[in-house]
């Protein structure tokens, strides 16, 4: 039997999400996420990257060659044990309120998960499932 070394990979360095509109997914993520924006390298297509501590969102436009937008239609019962991208905030319960505030619907949530963070999601403006969390 050959033997198997692992990558021994170090982290998630971005996830990318592909976009129908870069201005309302600007909005989402820099406005209400409060991401930073950060520089993108001149690439041949338009896209936007953003900053969420040690973990990048890369976005792209829709079109022939990024395909459609959004995580296509969930046909679960249960969105959170669907692909859903993650990410921690300070406070989830006064994270929600705001949401809620800017009739922004919570899809699922608030509530804890069994290991204690607190959690809800939300979609963003194509339809990803994002949850927001705080432990």
């Amino acid at each position: 039997m050959k033997e198997h070394r692992s990558l021994q990979v170090r982290g998630i360095d971005h996830v990318l999400v592909v976009s129908s509109d870069l201005d309302k997914t600007r909005e989402f993520y820099l406005g209400l996420l409060g991401m930073d924006e950060m520089p993108r390298p001149d690439f041949s297509f338009p896209g936007l990257w953003f900053q969420a501590g040690d973990t990048q969102v890369h976005v792209t436009l829709a079109g022939d060659d990024a395909g459609a937008c959004g995580p296509g239609e969930f046909t679960g019962r249960y969105p959170a044990q669907g692909h859903h991208i993650a990410f921690e905030v300070e406070d989830a319960a006064a994270a929600a309120e705001h949401v809620r505030s800017l009739d922004i619907p919570i899809v699922a949530g608030p509530y804890p998960r069994p290991d204690g963070p607190l959690q809800f999601y939300i979609r963003d403006p194509d339809g990803y499932l994002i949850e927001l969390f705080s432990r």
